[in-house]
């Protein structure tokens, strides 16, 4: 996440998409979405960690461009020299921090266009609108390439908090750079500098971009550092409060936000959902040739955004208050840091949780080897050893084959007697063709052994001849099934089936409390596939609109 070198090579390739310059007429149709600004030789018009005011347009005067490496040291990105060159990225859409310096070179005349005006810029002016959001999303990818402008973890890659909060700001898109003291004389000095000492529970360190120091935080910390839990609503009530950002969830976001309703989505870990673990989707309408699932979790994700949808992730909501004292009145949600929210709807979408081998010492190794989804750190970290991966289903089989290309061999197991009940065929082929893949059938994993640097061995045993073998593996991939994640709504009269699934009316995603929806994987009978969750969102919305016109009816 810190290959300048890499960085700079992808945005000398899109530089004519990452840095176009907007033509006179495209100027004057935008100056009625801001205000000109003046600033003067060496003052800042946006500063790395701190909340941008939004995009700005050079009208005249040069502005120069920096983010800071890991060590803090300025690294110079380009120079606006010429007028309709535009500022910001995709978290200017929303005014969260800035992952940059803009530093005025002499006097410097610009226009100022605030998040709100600048998402309603890109839904008005489509032809400028597409300018700006493409120019938004390659700098960001050039900035994550880089990994100047966010977070510093101070640590060792291998570490698995640093594996904890690499994967965090891996899926939610956001820049960092991990820099190991043992190996970087620099990194120790940090240390020094910071009073730390190599010590258990000290590390990691996160530098934030703000200058502020966080030890050995949790993910929800290093989110509230970063500026990714600040929301605002004019009047505390939300039309839309979707919990859960999984494709369902992001599809009801997008949908329900470009349709003028005030929307809020909430999610504990990282916005995609399992279908973000994916690392290749190929059975989704319209992508031939597969796509990764983050990468389409984050075009609908910077979606929602750009319609307006509000975010606050990670964010755990601890209880749902569907009781009303009267007809139409909101439904009130609890936070985990203690904070209210109030929703006209609420769209349950948390998806399903990871299942868990029945294994008494399985926790000791979660985060340490024994891992839920197989993205590029993973990939890394197995590089050239044996893994062991459990499971049957799609997202395991596109794990094993993407796996493969890192790993020495692929040890893939299945208690049953084969893929066909469970796996689309293109991928049962291509496993089979894969010569480093050996799939054990009948088979399953009976002891996990290792100490304090994690997993070292692993035992499986085949459950018809009883015969059992103990591999030193380090890596195991499990990709077991999922439970639905609905604990949490153990205080609102939200009806579950026997497993624990929401049930739904019939012919309908309400549930059978007013106001309460629910799509995707979390809901009864759903069809368990990226593509009929985002049709479920897109429908949610349509009943959405209606039950809001009841509302109305109501209160009028």
């Amino acid at each position: 996440m810190n290959d300048a070198s890499a960085a700079d090579a992808y945005l000398k390739q899109r530089h004519d998409d990452a840095f176009p310059v907007l033509p006179e007429t495209a100027i004057e149709r935008m100056r009625r979405y801001g205000a000109v600004r003046h600033f003067t030789s060496g003052e800042k018009l946006f500063e790395i960690g701190k909340p941008s005011p939004g995009m700005f347009v050079l009208l005249s005067g040069n502005v120069k461009i920096s983010t800071r490496d890991g060590h803090h040291r300025p690294v110079d990105v380009i120079t606006y020299t010429e007028r309709g060159h535009f500022s910001g990225e995709v978290g200017q859409l929303a005014g969260r921090p800035a992952f940059a310096d803009g530093m005025a070179l002499g006097n410097v005349e610009a226009l100022l266009i605030p998040p709100d005006r600048l998402r309603a810029l890109l839904v008005d002016e489509a032809k400028v609108g597409e300018t700006l959001m493409r120019a938004f999303i390659v700098r960001r990818v050039g900035i994550i390439a880089r990994g100047g402008g966010g977070p510093t973890i101070l640590g060792s890659e291998s570490s698995p908090d640093v594996v904890r909060l690499t994967n965090f700001l891996r899926r939610a898109g956001y820049p960092y750079e991990v820099l190991d003291p043992s190996v970087d004389a620099e990194a120790e000095q940090c240390m020094i500098s910071l009073h730390a000492q190599r010590i258990e529970g000290q590390l990691p360190i996160v530098v934030c971009p703000d200058g502020s120091t966080l030890y050995n935080p949790t993910n929800d910390e290093l989110g509230k550092c970063l500026g990714m839990l600040v929301v605002g609503g004019e009047d505390g009530i939300f039309d839309v409060l979707v919990i859960g950002s999984g494709p369902a969830g992001l599809s009801t976001a997008v949908y329900a936000a470009s349709e003028g309703l005030s929307v809020l989505v909430i999610d504990a870990s990282a916005f995609g959902g399992q279908a973000g673990a994916s690392m290749r989707i190929e059975n989704y309408f319209g992508f031939p040739t597969g796509i990764e699932g983050m990468k389409l979790c984050a075009r609908g994700f910077n979606q929602a955004v750009k319609f307006g949808a509000q975010t606050m992730i990670p964010m755990r909501v601890t209880k749902l208050d569907c009781e009303r004292t009267t007809p139409g009145e909101p439904i009130r949600v609890d936070l985990a840091d203690g904070r209210k929210l109030r929703a006209r709807t609420v769209v349950i979408a948390t998806g399903a949780s990871y299942k868990r081998l029945d294994l008494d010492n399985l926790h000791e190794f979660e985060g340490r080897g024994v891992a839920y989804w197989a993205s590029p750190i993973e990939g890394k970290l197995c590089a050239g050893r044996e893994v062991v991966l459990v499971g049957g289903g799609n997202s395991a089989g596109q794990a094993a084959v993407f796996l493969s290309a890192h790993a020495e061999k692929v040890w893939m197991m299945v208690r049953s007697e084969g893929l066909a009940a469970t796996m689309s065929k293109y991928l049962i082929d291509r496993i089979r063709a894969t010569p480093n893949i050996e799939l054990l059938t009948r088979t399953e994993v009976t002891k996990l052994e290792g100490g304090p640097d994690g997993l070292e061995y692993v035992s499986w045993r085949n459950r018809d001849t009883g015969e059992g073998e103990r591999c030193p593996v380090r890596n195991l991939f499990l990709f077991v099934g999922a439970d639905p994640a609905t604990g949490w709504l153990r205080s609102c009269p939200v009806e579950l089936d026997a497993k624990g699934f929401v049930k739904t009316s019939p012919g309908s995603l309400q549930t059978n409390v007013e106001g309460v929806f629910a799509v995707g994987d979390v809901r009864a009978g759903s069809t368990k596939r990226v593509g009929a969750s985002i049709g479920e969102g897109a429908n949610a919305v349509a009943q959405i609109h209606a039950y809001l016109a009841t509302l109305a009816t109501v209160t009028h």
